[in-house]
């Protein structure tokens, strides 16, 4: 998440890359976060010989050059920069790690680019809030995925409030911070305007040392600006979104963001991300204009980012972005969308399957056991009435995946909605045969007659000679008919002892099941058709 120490895992990364002898390429997104980049990056391998350059439009073309030489060299061990990096003509001697910050504000083409630097190459990418592809790759299993949960000792979280524009609100906010000594972020995303927007700011709070920061500055006004504000020389900084990336400013805890309704959700928590990176508590505004004039969607965004005001919620955020766009094409430049057309969890499964199979791994098929023991076991209307909670219901009890689990639910409905009633407990009591089932890779279980029928699929891990043994010992009571079907002779009159007696069938046939070789061999897969 955003000031989780996404840096400090970069830095010790570039280290084990540089003390094996190969080249570091840090790409980022904008030249102030290469600048602040480069500036760490310098400061923590002071006492290293490793030498770091930067690459982004700051740099004259002579010094671009002496930098692109000592790649082509081998003389420069770590380079920070912005898309000047994937540019054609850099040669590394040996590059070994490539670091992408900021992941999110890159293309697919960008990024097919660095996989172009060099076959053998190790990529880091790193964000708060990745885009749907690479969060979906991620969970796919075609990347791995590492997760930062713990935040730094004493963070606390931001505190979020949207409002209407009011300048006695940002009067207020300004000076409130400025009282405990601290800095502001005054973010208003129109260059053409910015400076009378200082202005206005100067005017509310005279006692502010103001200063303007954009991105069509010149390299050195705007290093001398970020130096002073850096410094302490300056309370307020009135800026673009320039300092959507990476900024890490301990001493700026408010931030005022004008028009916030004209910023995606993504972009909204990073800019926010900009405070709160000390012990102190951080405020946020998003001022907008009449509720009339933002559209439903901006309205939308705006409560989401409220509401995800805990530590933490970058991940969240991702993963509510990508059910809502969908996770975009992994074989093409879309980085959202085609999730819609088969639903979140299907195309989870499909890309899961797909995935296993291109790493040359067998996966087992995926058996949904049809389960019929004449009951009427399902959620009445007047129990659940609203048919979207009862759907969800399904859903979670189809998917549990132990009996814990399914009792877990049994005591939420029967704290929301009362006592359940025979339908429903005959509904838990069926789902409850559906983890064994699976496990089993059992097709069907039918009863009916005094008589129950256990169907299996051919990948079935049940072991075919103990089966025979099973039923040569059972007097009768077992028999094993063609095509993988197992019966079974109920002894209950009642269905609660004739459903008793299958879960005990199950059990039995678990034991039964091979488990691989203990010495470490593959798993045994036999038919049992």
């Amino acid at each position: 998440d955003v000031g989780f120490g996404k840096t400090e895992v970069a830095l010790r990364a570039a280290f084990v890359a540089v003390s094996s002898g190969r080249q570091v390429a840090v790409l980022v997104p904008t030249t102030l976060l290469a600048q602040q980049h480069y500036q760490t990056f310098a400061d923590r391998f002071a006492d290293w010989p490793v030498r770091i350059e930067q690459l982004s439009r700051f740099r004259s073309q002579k010094q671009a050059r002496a930098v692109l030489d000592g790649l082509r060299q081998g003389q420069v061990d770590i380079v920070i920069g912005t898309h000047r990096l994937l540019q054609p003509g850099i040669e590394f001697a040996d590059l070994g790690l490539v670091i992408v910050d900021e992941e999110h504000r890159f293309g697919v083409r960008d990024k097919e680019r660095i996989k172009r630097m060099r076959r053998e190459v190790d990529v880091l990418t790193m964000t708060a809030t990745p885009i749907p592809r690479t969060l979906q790759l991620a969970l796919a299993g075609v990347r791995d995925l590492s997760l930062i949960e713990t935040p730094p000792v004493d963070r606390l979280a931001i505190r979020t409030y949207v409002a209407r524009y009011d300048e006695a609100l940002i009067k207020q906010a300004i000076e409130r911070e400025l009282a405990r000594n601290g800095q502001v972020f005054f973010v208003h995303h129109r260059v053409a305007s910015i400076e009378s927007m200082a202005r206005r700011v100067g005017e509310l709070v005279p006692s502010a040392r103001i200063a303007v920061a954009h991105g069509q500055m010149k390299e050195d006004q705007l290093d001398r600006v970020m130096a002073d504000f850096l410094s302490g020389r300056r309370d307020v900084l009135v800026c673009t979104s320039i300092i959507e990336s990476g900024l890490d400013i301990s001493n700026a805890n408010t931030i005022v963001i004008n028009r916030a309704d004209t910023f995606g959700l993504a972009q909204l928590y990073q800019i926010r991300g900009r405070v709160g990176r000390s012990s102190r508590r951080a405020y946020a505004y998003l001022l907008v204009p009449s509720q009339e004039r933002i559209s439903e969607d901006a309205r939308r965004r705006l409560t989401v980012l409220q509401e995800l005001d805990d530590l933490g919620s970058g991940f969240r955020l991702a993963a509510h972005d990508m059910e809502i766009r969908g996770a975009g094409n992994l074989l093409g430049k879309e980085q959202s969308g085609h999730v819609a057309a088969v639903g979140f969890d299907l195309f989870m499964r499909m890309m899961e399957e797909a995935s296993a199979e291109l790493r040359g791994r067998t996966t087992s098929p995926a058996i949904e056991p049809e389960i019929d023991l004449g009951a009427e076991a399902f959620l009445p209307e007047s129990y659940v009435d609203d048919v979207g909670e009862r759907l969800m219901c399904y859903k979670r009890m189809a998917n549990a995946d132990s009996r814990e689990s399914l009792e877990a639910i049994v005591d939420e409905l029967t704290d929301r909605f009362g006592p359940p009633p025979r339908p429903v407990r005959d509904l838990v009591r069926v789902m409850g045969l559906r983890p064994g089932l699976k496990k089993l890779a059992a097709e069907s279980l039918k009863a009916g007659g005094g008589t129950v029928a256990l169907r299996f699929h051919e990948s079935s891990p049940i072991d075919p000679d103990a089966l025979v043994e099973l039923t040569r010992r059972g007097q009768g009571r077992y028999r094993l008919r063609p095509g993988g079907v197992l019966t079974m002779k109920l002894t209950g009159g009642e269905w609660d002892e004739r459903v008793g007696e299958i879960e005990e069938l199950i059990e039995r046939l678990s034991d039964l099941a091979v488990v691989g070789d203990k010495q470490g061999g593959d798993d045994e897969r036999v038919h049992v058709g």
